[in-house]
């Protein structure tokens, strides 16, 4: 420990600094992770809630994520899904 310790001094303060800061860096990356996970089962806890007040979770993810589109793309995707199910014949 000691031996580290000495050579930590003999270092140029340009390297400890870098060092230091891809140390933060890191932690960082891994405290989002944490609260990315975290955020991520909060979600899936609500869609359970969903679905055991009976709705449809697929319907819902759905929905939500057509509410991030703006409405012109919303219309686009839209008019090209109805263009294929007709073309199938599954639209009248």
């Amino acid at each position: 420990m000691a031996s580290s310790a000495a050579a930590e001094q003999q270092e140029p303060a340009s390297t400890r600094f870098a060092k230091d800061q891809l140390k933060s860096i890191v932690e960082r990356i891994e405290k989002l992770e944490e609260e990315k996970k975290a955020t991520s089962d909060d979600i899936r806890d609500v869609y359970a809630e969903a679905k055991g007040n009976g709705f449809d979770a697929k319907a819902l993810r759905t929905i939500v994520r057509m509410r991030k589109m703006d409405v012109d793309e919303r219309r686009e995707q839209q008019d090209v899904l109805d263009t294929y199910l007709h073309a199938l014949g599954m639209l009248q």
